[in-house]
């Protein structure tokens, strides 16, 4: 496993690959990884002839009271995991790689960045998709693989693959939930027992919007007011959204036609976490 740091040794590598035919996966995080991640690896490996991993936490996608300086650095176990994979390629720049002196060119997110996270969180999709490009650019795999927790994120990176035409495949993978449902989060690390109990509020606010759905419910303003319901009552402290919203574009629906998707953000205590679930007649993601 090649462990490299530098921009330009690491797209000369992809570069040698694509070259010989070869299909590149990527699986781009901010390392503390955990079987979500790790999924995504063996998915890649599954599909690709080369996987690539990146760990880099981006100071651009962090507003200035959020958690950039104590978000969990892993790096050994990290990759450790990775080895156990066999993934073919960690890359582990620095901020002063990506982000030199001078640096002052962003990508401008699409539409779908704009509500949920985009409200709570001004500027993070600019972070995330200029990062991302940049990856993208660095490293021109066949195939990036983006994990469904992160479902505004996943949306919003697809949309900007396809307007500026990015020669790659955003692939999504399901959510890899605990046993209790709790989705896998590096944030989980922040929270203690206690917390960690009161964290499946969000499982079962979703668990709510989706009994109610299977039982006809389309209303989404009820389906909302169950969710939001749900997450108080177990313990929730701050609700930033609780919302359902149309599943492609995240726009604002007031009755399900088709498919929509129940997102979530709320504290268990200073912890932020996110969660969702696709509504459909056809599956429950």
């Amino acid at each position: 496993m090649k462990v490299i740091a530098h921009p330009d040794e690491a797209h000369a590598q992809i570069s040698h690959w694509r070259n010989s035919g070869a299909r590149i996966g990527l699986v781009p995080t901010m390392g503390a990884l955990h079987e979500g991640h790790l999924t995504l690896a063996k998915r890649s490996k599954a599909e690709c002839d080369y996987t690539v991993v990146t760990i880099f936490v981006n100071p651009t996608q962090f507003g200035p009271n959020e958690d950039l300086s104590r978000y969990p650095r892993t790096l050994e176990a990290d990759l450790a995991g990775l080895r156990d994979v066999q993934v073919d390629m960690v890359f582990t720049p620095t901020p002063e790689m990506l982000y030199p002196a001078g640096f002052s060119t962003y990508v401008e997110p699409p539409a779908s960045a704009n509500p949920l996270e985009g409200q709570c969180r001004p500027g993070h999709f600019r972070g995330v998709t200029t990062v991302v490009m940049k990856l993208f650019q660095i490293l021109p795999a066949t195939i990036a693989y983006f994990g469904q927790k992160d479902y505004q994120q996943l949306t919003v990176i697809k949309r900007m693959v396809e307007d500026l035409n990015v020669p790659i495949r955003v692939e999504g993978c399901p959510t890899i939930r605990e046993s209790d449902g709790l989705a896998m989060s590096s944030r989980n690390r922040y929270l203690d027992a206690e917390q960690r109990q009161r964290a499946l509020s969000l499982w079962h606010a979703l668990q709510a919007a989706k009994q109610l759905y299977e039982s006809g419910e389309r209303n989404v303003h009820i389906l909302e007011q169950a969710m939001a319901r749900e997450l108080l009552q177990r313990g929730a402290e701050k609700i930033d959204y609780a919302r359902v919203v149309d599943s492609q574009t995240l726009e604002t629906i007031d009755t399900i036609d088709d498919e929509a998707v129940a997102l979530i953000a709320c504290f268990v205590g200073k912890t932020r976490l996110i969660d969702n679930l696709v509504l459909s007649n056809s599956d429950s993601h």
